[in-house]
């Protein structure tokens, strides 16, 4: 749970980028790939990454961010786009709306009262969630990505070092 507002901005603010970097990878033919038949599709879990409201509405934190649609954009440049544009609103909506004493406040979330510092982390955690499912369609994709966390296998290979098996 955050119980300062910058070290949410520090932290999100890394994860944003780390985001944005997949999702500039992209391709509007990658964005077809899917776990199996039935599941989502690279486009579905790129769009769900683009900070639109869901558990932090209830919180009131008020920002821009594109309407929630099933369907996502056809374009992978228009969703790393639509990402960047809200991660930077939701940013600049926490330092502008709250204060380190409003993550002591509550909503009401899935039916539970959780305060916004808890829902601040669980938003966090929730995109590097799929995140991580995104860098699998992605390298099921044949999409080049770079390291989250670390080094991909092909930046390992690029520095000269083998890659960890």
């Amino acid at each position: 749970m955050y119980v300062s507002i910058q070290n949410f901005v520090e932290e999100y603010r890394n994860e944003a980028a780390a985001t944005l970097r997949l999702l500039e990878a992209l391709t509007d033919e990658s964005l077809k790939q899917e776990v199996a038949p039935g599941y989502r599709t690279i486009g579905h879990l790129a769009w769900h990454l683009v900070p639109n409201g869901g558990i932090l509405k209830p919180t009131g934190l008020r920002y821009d961010a594109p309407e929630e649609s099933i369907e996502p954009p056809v374009s992978a440049a228009a969703i790393a786009e639509a990402y960047r544009f809200a991660s930077e609103s939701l940013l600049e909506a926490v330092e502008a709306q709250w204060t380190d004493e409003k993550l002591q406040d509550t909503s009401t979330i899935f039916g539970e009262q959780w305060k916004n510092g808890k829902t601040l982390d669980l938003f966090v955690k929730h995109e590097i969630h799929h995140r991580g499912q995104l860098t699998v369609l992605m390298r099921q994709a044949g999409v080049k990505m770079s390291g989250v966390y670390g080094p991909t296998k092909e930046e390992w290979a690029a520095i000269g070092v083998p890659a960890p098996v």
